[in-house]
């Protein structure tokens, strides 16, 4: 199918929140715009394309989302330039891992029209939301869930997408302390590591929850084998820089996310001409670098946190910690140069932004 904007019903809310939004206090997630995006699969079919005022929907208790757990999610921003352009950096990608995800939880995939113009509707409508603010940008989260009322343990029938949009300022504040996990697990071979489950994060909640207890602000988590090698953070893919490579893990684990931002600070890297490796980074490995100082910069990229830069790393109660290399460090170079192409800074010569 090929969705067109003239395939989409819009029912407007009649007044407006953003005159109540308080951008100096924005916490982030917490705030939402005016619209929504709804679609269903029913019949085989994609229906009832729509954009209403944000707010609650009716669901019976029986949903087989709720009790088998059928439900994926994207998370993507849009951005405004000093040029007063809207732009929203890679949707193509964040499509194609939503029906990755699909896939693998059995789910009806979602046609990429139906996702590009779900997001180019409401934008449309709520434009104004995406301020222009250094540092700020439009939360966009696309999430498909299961909507068939039968509790028997099987696929269901009939689904919901739908995309909401919250106004958001930085995930973090500075640089952040972690800790490598090495008991509790984020993802197994054969699991489903690999697609934006809620499930996998829901599983995340209580170790994550420990973490914070004892002051790291995330969990970087290992393989579920050995707790030997490091995989990717709660929120965020990771990188080191060892004696000037930049290396990070590889996807042939089937358990780690294959991040957007992942992709693009790789793609950066490459082009500036930096020695750039995918491949298994060993919790001694990491310990050892950390420890005669031949790693000097560790950071995680994401799209909720860009690119978060991290002062210490807690492994099996010793705490390391990394210098702030400030300006000079990779991390702020690149997010310095990721920053300018999403705002239209600089020209866009690989092509990742997408107008409105």
């Amino acid at each position: 199918m090929v969705l067109t904007a003239a395939d989409i019903s819009i029912l407007p809310r009649p007044t407006s929140k953003l005159s109540s939004v308080n951008w100096d206090q924005l916490m982030f997630g917490r705030t939402f715009t005016d619209h929504m995006f709804c679609a269903d699969f029913e019949d085989g079919k994609w229906i009832g394309f729509r954009i209403e005022p944000y707010g609650n929907i009716s669901i019976e208790p029986s949903l087989s989302a709720f009790h088998y757990g059928q439900s994926i999610f994207e998370g993507l921003k849009a951005f405004r330039g000093s040029d007063g352009q809207v732009r929203v950096f890679r949707p193509e990608m964040n499509a194609k891992r939503l029906n990755a995800s699909a896939r693998r939880m059995c789910m009806a995939e979602v046609p990429e029209s139906l996702f590009l113009e779900g997001i180019r509707a409401l934008l449309s409508i709520d434009s104004d939301w995406v301020h222009g603010k250094a540092g700020y940008s439009l939360y966009l989260r696309p999430f498909l869930f299961a909507t068939e009322t039968y509790l028997g343990i099987k696929a269901s029938d009939s689904y919901r997408f739908m995309i909401i949009a919250s106004p958001v300022g930085s995930y973090y504040d500075g640089r952040i302390r972690v800790r490598i996990e090495q008991h509790y697990s984020r993802a197994s071979a054969g699991g489903t590591g690999t697609a934006k489950a809620a499930g996998n994060y829901g599983a995340s909640l209580f170790p994550a929850m420990l973490g914070q207890k004892e002051g790291y602000r995330q969990l970087v988590w290992t393989d579920s084998a050995t707790h030997t090698y490091i995989e990717e953070s709660g929120t965020m893919n990771l990188f080191i820089v060892h004696n000037g490579t930049l290396i990070t893990p590889p996807l042939d684990s089937n358990t780690i996310l294959a991040g957007v931002t992942r992709d693009s600070i790789l793609a950066l890297s490459r082009r500036r001409g930096w020695e750039t490796r995918e491949e298994p980074i060993s919790v001694d490995f990491l310990k050892t670098g950390l420890a005669d100082g031949s790693i000097k910069e560790v950071f995680g990229t994401g799209t909720a946190a860009t690119i978060a830069s991290i002062e210490c790393i807690g492994i099996n109660g010793v705490d390391y910690s990394l210098p702030d290399l400030g300006l000079e460090s990779q991390a702020n170079q690149l997010a310095t140069e990721l920053s300018a192409i999403k705002m239209g800074e600089i020209p866009d010569s690989l092509g990742w932004n997408w107008n409105l």
